[in-house]
């Protein structure tokens, strides 16, 4: 079912076009992930389908009486908001029911008074006849599983993550239709982003959302839509299969590009012989060249591209001695020591407002330890790209904000200019001689991350680098970082960044306990799991039936394969193969069906069928593989 329907909508700030008469729909299940440079209007078209911003033109059609939900990257609250007012403050009538009885119930076991009472218990009441309790249940469990358990505490007086997560919660219990979230994930720990996968992926709601992490937009969307050079491209599917589809795509637009050149200059070499006579037939070809001439050739936009040097490092780098650091009684980091080596890849991770900031703001001199020394070589040439951007002017141009740090930068073919580099961080033409005001947020971090680099670092601190930067971007980042001849440490959230770049990971374990892991994310997870005890079920465990005599049973000896095992066994890939081979072609099927939601849950339902039968034929597989293995030892053994 059609939910919404966008209608050659178009939007420009000044003389730049975001975008120009775009079309798409949000169906009924569609989870859909925003892809674009930073700059491109991902952020203004969110707030235009959610209300917050007009479109220049263009309309936006919904189902009657559709409910939209909104989360901004930046939300805002009103002084002296409490965290269970804020989740509740939607206008429907059920969510004010269980606000006004949270509040009521904290009015009468903090500041008891007759009348309170009398006032619970009628919400009470009411509670029950709106059957509204398992909404204040989801409320409660979805704002703890958020980190927040003071639920009457005032929103101000949260961090700047914990008010994000406020904000988050209040989106995702609100009874909405389509919920529409602006980097959901920035801000947030690995726990709880991984929370969040596992929460969207049951989420009956529409979802459209804008987001870098990689990782989540493959495990959570089932649509991605791009936003680039003003237009808008549609692809069913992940990130995986988005990537897949541009390749596709782009390779056509080429292949049709080259075609139309080719017939160009044939045309050409035609007109320029010259017409003996101007026939109709003459003249039909002047004018097919002349409409071949006035089609605009396919702009493929660049990536940013990022060849900076790095200055020479010596054998001295940073030491790390037995450094400490508390604050307000607790402790953040405890007896902490490390030399970082001339080619090190870290990453450091752990929960929101544990101490890795602090950790990297010890290490690179902006902050005194409260025990400890760090001891940093003469040769080491530190850069920072913090979580902030510095110190930007916003009334500078954004040459000048370059030009600040150099006028030139050596690279590995030479030297370049500051404005060159500008254009390979695609800011291009009269852009570069604007205020930086005019940018947008994702283009203010990749500037600041241009100006880190142009100070040619050997060693490289990234303080959260994936919050705010576009794809692209990140994945030049990616490329620089793996050529990067100096040392890099980085605290950073994204998973997939810290498997593809680290290989050793910090971990914040609380009490002050920085604890080493080698690999990546993902090895951390691994190591962490066979870490921790298994929690035992004690109400299911069943008690051990006692032996009547205490002799050990002889293995049963097993000489052969019955007659139907031994055909089974004979046939089982081949079923395997040709399972996986349907499901192929329904997930190329599913590409296809464009919006027909019908088709796309017949599809879905089969895919999901062919999955539990391959499942099934998997184990079966492993069963006879151990059966056939151990017929083999036996025969071996003489048994």
């Amino acid at each position: 079912m059609n939910l919404l329907t966008v209608e050659k909508l178009s939007k420009s700030f000044t003389d730049k076009v975001l975008f120009d008469e775009i079309s798409f729909g949000i169906n009924d299940g569609d989870k859909i992930g925003v892809i674009g440079v930073n700059g491109t209007g991902k952020s203004t078209l969110l707030k235009i389908i959610a209300g917050v911003e007009t479109a220049d033109s263009g309309n936006i059609v919904t189902m009657n009486g559709l409910r939209i939900g909104y989360l901004p990257q930046m939300p805002e609250f009103e002084d002296g908001m409490t965290v269970i007012n804020q989740v509740f403050k939607s206008d429907n009538p059920k969510m004010q029911t269980v606000k006004e009885y949270e509040e009521t119930l904290f009015e009468v076991e903090n500041n008891y008074s007759k009348e309170a009472e009398e006032r619970l218990i009628a919400l009470t009441e009411k509670m029950d006849k709106e059957d509204a309790w398992g909404l204040e249940s989801e409320a409660k469990t979805i704002l703890t599983k958020l980190g927040i358990t003071d639920f009457h505490k005032e929103v101000q007086l949260l961090s700047g993550g914990q008010r994000k997560r406020v904000a988050m919660a209040g989106a995702l219990i609100s009874p909405v239709d389509i919920l529409i979230m602006d980097e959901p994930t920035n801000h947030i720990d690995n726990e709880t982003i991984e929370w969040l996968e596992n929460y969207l992926g049951k989420c009956t709601k529409a979802l459209l959302m804008v987001t870098h992490d990689r990782y989540f937009l493959d495990r959570v969307v089932n649509k991605t839509i791009e936003l680039d050079g003003g237009k808008l491209y549609t692809y069913q599917g992940n990130y995986s299969q988005f990537l897949e589809l541009k390749a596709e795509r782009e390779e056509l637009l080429l292949s049709s590009e080259r075609k139309r050149q080719n017939l160009l200059r044939r045309e050409l070499a035609w007109i320029r012989r010259g017409a003996q006579a101007r026939s109709t037939k003459q003249k039909s070809r002047i004018q097919r060249f002349e409409e071949l001439s006035s089609i605009k050739a396919p702009e493929l936009r660049g990536n940013v591209e990022i060849s900076v040097g790095s200055s020479r490092l010596g054998r001295k780098t940073i030491e790390i001695q037995n450094i400490s650091k508390s604050y307000d009684g607790k402790k953040y980091i405890d007896d902490f020591s490390y030399i970082i080596l001339r080619d090190d890849r870290v990453g450091v991770i752990g929960h929101n407002g544990c101490g890795k900031s602090t950790l990297m703001k010890i290490i690179t001199g902006k902050m005194e330890p409260d025990s400890g020394s760090v001891e940093i070589g003469d040769t080491v040439n530190i850069g920072v790209f913090a979580q902030e951007n510095g110190e930007m002017d916003e009334n500078m141009r954004v040459i000048d904000y370059i030009k600040d740090v150099a006028e030139y930068v050596p690279t590995a073919d030479g030297r370049i200019t500051a404005s060159q580099m500008l254009e390979k961080f695609l800011f291009k033409g009269d852009i570069q001689w604007s205020p930086i005001s005019k940018l947008s947020g994702g283009e203010k971090r990749r500037l600041y991350l241009l100006r880190v680099l142009m100070s040619a670092p050997n060693i490289l601190f990234l303080d959260e680098p994936t919050n705010d930067l576009d794809i692209e971007t990140l994945t030049i980042l990616e490329e620089y970082l793996e050529d990067f001849s100096g040392a890099v440490l980085t605290v950073s959230h994204d998973r997939y960044f810290l498997d593809k770049m680290v290989n050793r990971i910090f971990s914040f374990e609380g009490n002050g306990e920085i604890k080493q892991y080698e690999g990546g994310y993902t090895d951390y997870k691994l190591k962490k799991e066979k870490e921790e005890p298994k929690e035992v079920d004690v109400v299911n465990v069943k008690p051990e039936k006692k032996q009547e005599n205490h002799r050990e049973e002889k293995p049963k000896k097993l000489m052969k394969m019955t007659y139907k095992d031994q055909r089974e066994f004979d046939t089982i890939n081949e079923r395997i193969e040709g399972i996986e081979s349907k499901i192929a072609d329904l997930d190329e099927e599913i590409g296809k069906c464009g919006s027909d939601y019908v088709k796309l849950q017949e599809l879905t339902a089969k895919k999901d069928e062919l999955e539990l039968e391959l499942d099934e034929a998997m184990d079966r597989w492993v069963y006879l593989n151990e059966l056939n293995e151990e017929i083999e030892r036996n025969k071996k053994e003489g048994r």
